[in-house]
């Protein structure tokens, strides 16, 4: 996504002021992290995207299909939804995510960007449809929208459980085609094996973004699990015995 009227960056956990588990550039605000550490993490990604702090907009992600329209910096709490839409120059719109899908999108003739967060539950919900559909509200065109999914989890890395790909499949039949069986397990007796399903997030996401009529589609290889030096992971570190995370930031935004 190379335009000279956007800035935009899908940032790993490298070159920020944080410790320990949320070491170095975690810019959740919702994390156990020194809120002093997380504000000057998100002023260096502000800065290199050529804005300021609080124009660096973040929602309260809750895993849904909500979308907000955003002309200004946050007044008050942040807004509890998972998808950021604007026309407004200077403000740079966010998805935070720790294993889950960061999708940023342009449409230039209109000037309208988004970044929604899709984890496998908003995905399911539709938040991508949502966002593009909000895009649309101001006037952009869904044949010219362009959308890049950032670094998330990758199917090797995905385990799920048997239910789980029931509440996929109880959605749509077709939708079982993102799940594949992993290698055999021993269950806690020792005695039988069991191969659990494993989900490929990122194929799915691409997927609902192809079923609705966006065409021009990209997406980073990288997995945050695979990869717990350059991004922060949620499984990783819960299989580590690790409490805590941090958050990997995307972000785009209309230049002044």
């Amino acid at each position: 996504m190379i335009h000279p009227n956007i800035a935009h960056g899908f940032f790993g956990r490298k070159g920020g002021i944080s410790g320990a588990q949320f070491t170095s550039l975690n810019t959740g605000q919702g994390s156990h992290d020194e809120p002093e550490n997380v504000f000057e993490n998100r002023r260096r990604v502000a800065e290199t995207l050529g804005t300021i702090e609080p124009h660096l907009i973040s929602n309260y992600q809750i895993h849904s299909a909500e979308v907000i329209i955003v002309d200004g910096p946050w007044t008050g709490e942040r807004s509890k939804a998972d998808g950021l839409v604007t026309k407004t120059p200077g403000i740079a719109l966010s998805a935070l995510g720790a294993d889950c899908g960061p999708v940023l999108f342009y449409e230039p003739e209109a000037g309208v960007v988004a970044a929604c967060h899709a984890g496998w539950g908003g995905a399911l919900k539709g938040i991508t449809t949502s966002t593009i559909l909000t895009m649309e509200s101001l006037g952009a065109q869904r044949s010219k929208i362009v959308a890049v999914l950032g670094p998330c989890i990758s199917q090797e890395n995905y385990e799920v459980g048997h239910d789980f790909r029931d509440t996929f499949v109880a959605e749509n039949e077709a939708y079982d085609r993102f799940f594949k069986l992993g290698p055999e397990k021993t269950d806690n007796s020792g005695i039988s094996p069991e191969r659990r399903p494993h989900f490929d997030l990122k194929r799915f996401i691409l997927s609902r973004l192809r079923d609705v009529g966006v065409t021009q589609i990209d997406a980073l290889p990288d997995c945050t699990y695979g990869l717990p030096d350059e991004y922060f992971s949620y499984r990783y570190n819960t299989h580590q015995g690790v409490s805590g995370y941090g958050r990997n930031i995307s972000a785009i935004m209309l230049k002044e």
